[in-house]
């Protein structure tokens, strides 16, 4: 008899003691040990996820010095930042082609584009040149995010899938710290913030290692076996998975994608403008803001434990409800009642636990629930719907404030239909601790 993919993957490099793995891990597996290979994996698509949030940061952070050097109205910036956010919506053609061609191949190729495409924005001279340059790396950037999640998703056992993304989340998530601690400096670096931009070149030098050391996925491998398709019949089926996604499982489509669009167009203003919003509204400097992020930031990387073990404990969809449920409250209270420094970095950790603990349910959810021949569709229907939901936030935050100090309130106003994100999540099964062939055939 065969083993299982799961006794495989727990077996992995002869690692088959069930010793408690180490105590950093225990946040987020419990006292279950984890496998050397799937670690390793872990920590390779952690890296490149660095870099993705890296390029996310700074567009948040350095966004009153693009403006001013690219001649951005902040009233008006909601119509930019729109466009870039537009970019996601190719991410659902490689992800497509992800299911055809793997997961590993896409990613490498995604890494290399996105990084260059972030080099690029270091050299726009207008408003459309800086969009075009965010738009076209978004779409690289936002599929390399997604299939990292993939591969863990089908790398790691039942009962490690929660906490896998969560770590994921927090490590990949380093990159936005890295952004926010350069940012400090922005002042003093030449050229400025495009010199913060240069930084993410870095992935095309690290390209050779990453080819040699991150593997393809067992799962994909093993469906792979059974039809072995030539490159030409890849690309004649290049967006047959989608086809086949939404045939299948209409209603669980219909639920990760209300779920995705109303948090996106809900949580987006919250964080795309905390940093103008500090610095224009409560005259913080630049240093001040890196301060908030380093420090607040790691109360908020709890959502990463609380959304990932949480949800493996607790189940996907309590966990989703509850986290998804209370951030309009946090958005709220940061934009429109905070006065003082400390509430306002307490209520802005607050809303960015809860952000990113929603946000490892919902995309854990929406990977686990189909199977592995249109897995890496069913991630990039999710980015597709929440770019919706971006842009959606971001074109109606510029319609509705006509002066600079109406935004907070529009902020605010439309993070409340986040409660309908929370309701969603309640109509997907439940995920948490089922192997992926079981919820698949459910």
């Amino acid at each position: 008899m065969q083993p299982t993919r799961d006794e495989t993957s727990r077996a992995d490099d002869g690692d088959s003691d069930a010793r408690p793995g180490p105590i950093w891990l225990r946040p987020f597996f419990g006292d279950q040990r984890v496998a050397p290979g799937p670690m390793r994996t872990l920590l390779l698509v952690s890296l490149g996820l660095a870099f993705e949030t890296y390029d996310i940061g700074l567009i948040s952070a350095a966004l009153p010095q693009i403006s001013a050097d690219l001649g951005i109205p902040s009233e008006g910036s909601g119509f930019y930042l729109g466009l870039i956010r537009l970019g996601g919506i190719g991410t659902i053609l490689f992800m497509a082609l992800a299911d055809g061609a793997g997961r590993r191949r896409v990613f490498l190729g995604c890494l290399v584009a996105m990084s260059l495409g972030t080099f690029a924005t270091a050299l726009a001279q207008t408003p459309f040149q800086f969009a075009a340059a965010q738009m076209a790396t978004r779409v690289f950037m936002l599929t390399a995010a997604s299939l990292a999640l993939v591969i863990l998703v089908e790398e790691f056992p039942a009962e490690l899938r929660g906490g896998a993304v969560a770590m994921l989340n927090l490590l990949g998530g380093i990159g936005f710290g890295l952004g926010a601690g350069l940012y400090a400096a922005v002042d003093v670096l030449p050229f400025g913030w495009r010199a913060l931009y240069v930084v993410g070149l870095l992935p095309v030098f690290l390209l050779p290692f990453f080819r040699s050391s991150l593997k393809e996925t067992r799962r994909f491998e093993e469906q792979q076996q059974q039809s072995r398709p030539g490159v030409s019949e890849i690309l004649r089926g290049w967006l047959d998975p989608l086809g086949l996604l939404l045939r299948t499982h209409p209603g669980r489509v219909a639920a990760v994608g209300a779920a995705g669009l109303f948090s996106a167009m809900a949580f987006i203003g919250f964080g795309q403008y905390t940093s103008l919003y500090l610095q224009h509204v409560h005259g913080w400097s630049p240093a001040a803001y890196s301060q908030m992020i380093l420090g607040g930031g790691i109360l908020a990387a709890l959502g990463n434990v609380v959304g990932g073990r949480g949800s493996d404990v607790f189940g996907r969809r309590p966990t989703g409800f509850l986290l998804l449920g209370l951030t309009p409250l946090m958005i709220a209270a940061f934009y429109a009642w905070a006065e003082s420094s400390v509430v306002l970095v307490l209520t802005w950790a607050l809303g960015a636990l809860c952000i990113v603990g929603g946000g490892v349910v919902i995309r854990a959810v929406t990977t686990e629930l189909f199977p592995t021949s249109h897995r890496s569709s069913a991630a990039g229907w999710l980015i597709f719907v929440e770019t919706l939901g971006w842009v959606a936030g971001l074109f109606l935050i510029d319609f509705l404030t006509e002066r600079p100090e109406e935004l907070p309130r529009w902020i605010a106003t439309i993070g409340a239909a986040g409660a309908v994100s929370a309701v969603a999540i309640l109509f997907v099964p439940e995920t948490g601790s089922v192997e992926l062939e079981a919820i698949s055939e459910d």
